[in-house]
């Protein structure tokens, strides 16, 4: 990197950037192909930047699809939020249970379902078991191990042919135009340009359509938290004393580690606990409700944290980095102090770094409304059925049926082969409640994975692509479409 491109990023790297109109690239990152001609170089179909909830979908579909893909994560594994949040996958299906007559349906298949599958097997996944309280909200519980869903996701990857670029990080997109050539990268082995026909960000922050010239928000709208996982818990006398005190939240049960009826998803009602404790985990910003697919194991309680402006702030986010971690052990304290089962119990497992629901969100051809999802509209154009709204049941979709989603919601405006996926997508933070969840992000990245692919093979950019093409590819790969 040059000077004058260094000096551009350092501007953008620890500036404070608030709720804001629609916002120009990161013009540091954005290189010419003559800028970059002697650096080393790998030529690809496909690349997709980021391995997390949608990346990896879409690098595994990619593969199958027959194209050359190359994944490129800064982290050492895959899986992201899923692996770090540590939560329940919401949801494979409709919310049927609230709504008598509505049938229970699958919505999320194909290679999603695949992962699950594959978890069962190696003893990190319950399945989907049925709620049995707070139905409305979801009608399952999917619950997975993290550590599994790493080693899992990245044998699939691995078996699909992919190229892992682990240790890599994004800095850079070779552009032509309004045309993606390539990106830059680098690790502890240098600087790289690799190239390809078609790309997919899924990178949480878009940092890919940043550097491109895509146009985005920073709308802030959430806040950032770090989970932790909580061992050596007496689930047993924790669930005995939520019992006596009538503060059971949510319910789920299955199997796990050779036992029938274990607690999958337990949540509290806060206002029958101790109000020492419910006080102070409010002070801290700390979320009861829990998930395990272990004996006496909490996968994850999680902490959350106010940025004042963005989740692009450099120097804001290193401070939360630490404020959560000290609200963590504070937390810890507070359960082995007031909750009977806890007196032993420890922080076994915390995030490398936090969690964002939404740092930028990209200007993509379609923007999704929350009407469009509660009133369950179908579209020409949609890759995938989706029926699960994280602010049920306030919002739900109608009738526990489904919406689609359309193609048109991540092809990046004013790029011609680029898709955005995952939380970077739909503007409105009521219907971003919905497409951010972590199975609409695994049903996006087969979706626009498998579109990549078929736009690299043939040579056209993302608005040429035939969808019947793409909705029978998508069908043979086990996607459910009505």
């Amino acid at each position: 990197m040059d000077r004058r491109h260094f000096l551009k990023s350092s501007l953008v790297l620890g500036a404070g950037m608030a709720v804001s109109p629609l916002l120009p690239s990161c013009v540091g990152g954005t290189y010419a192909a003559n800028e970059v001609s002697e650096l080393p170089s790998m030529r690809f179909d496909v690349i997709v930047a980021g391995g997390g909830t949608a990346g990896v979908l879409a690098a595994i579909a990619a593969a199958r699809t027959g194209a050359k893909t190359a994944l490129i994560e800064w982290k050492g594994y895959t899986g992201g939020i899923i692996t770090e949040g540590g939560t329940a996958l919401h949801s494979f299906f409709n919310i049927w249970k609230p709504y008598p007559g509505v049938a229970k349906k699958q919505l999320v298949k194909g290679i999603p379902q695949e992962i699950i599958d594959r978890l069962i097997k190696v003893g990190g996944c319950a399945g989907h078991v049925e709620m049995e309280t707070s139905y409305d909200y979801d009608s399952v519980c999917t619950a997975i191990d993290t550590e599994m869903y790493k080693l899992v996701t990245m044998q699939m990857i691995r078996e699909a042919g992919v190229y892992m670029a682990l240790n890599t990080m994004l800095c850079g997109a070779v552009m032509a135009g309004e045309r993606i050539e390539g990106v830059i990268v680098e690790s502890r082995a240098g600087r790289e340009v690799l190239y390809a026909k078609s790309f997919v960000d899924s990178t949480g922050y878009g940092d890919l359509c940043a550097y491109a010239g895509a146009r985005f928000t920073v709308p802030n709208d959430y806040k950032v938290a770090n989970s932790m996982g909580i061992a050596n818990v007496d689930m047993n006398r924790y669930y005995d004393f939520l019992k006596d005190n009538n503060a059971l939240g949510q319910i789920a049960r299955g199997s796990y580690d050779g036992l029938d009826s274990q607690l999958v998803r337990l949540g509290t009602n806060n206002k029958n606990l101790p109000t020492e404790f419910v006080k102070g985990l409010k002070d801290l910003s700390v979320a009861t409700i829990t998930t395990t697919v272990h004996k006496d194991y909490l996968m994850f309680i999680k902490c959350g944290y106010d940025l004042p402006t963005s989740p692009l702030n450099r120097d804001e986010v290193s401070d939360a980095e630490v404020q959560i971690r000290i609200n963590q052990q504070k937390a810890i304290e507070l359960y082995r102090k007031y909750i009977p089962g806890f007196e032993k119990a420890f922080i076994s497992r915390t995030n490398p770094s936090l969690c964002i629901r939404r740092a930028r969100c990209i200007e993509c051809d379609y923007d999704l409304s929350n009407e469009d999802i509660t009133n369950a509209i179908h579209f020409d154009d949609e890759v995938f059925l989706y029926g699960f709204h994280d602010s049920a049941p306030k919002y739900s979709v109608k009738n526990g049926g489904a919406y689609g989603f359309p193609y048109r919601c991540s092809c990046v405006k004013n790029v011609d082969n680029l898709y955005a996926i995952g939380m970077m997508v739909t503007s409105e933070h009521s219907a971003h409640m919905s497409t951010r969840n972590t199975v609409s992000c695994m049903a996006q990245g087969q979706a626009f994975g498998t579109a990549a692919a078929l736009c690299a093979l043939k040579g056209i950019g993302s608005r040429e692509l035939v969808y019947t093409d793409l909705r029978e590819q998508l069908i043979a790969g086990g996607v459910y479409l009505e």
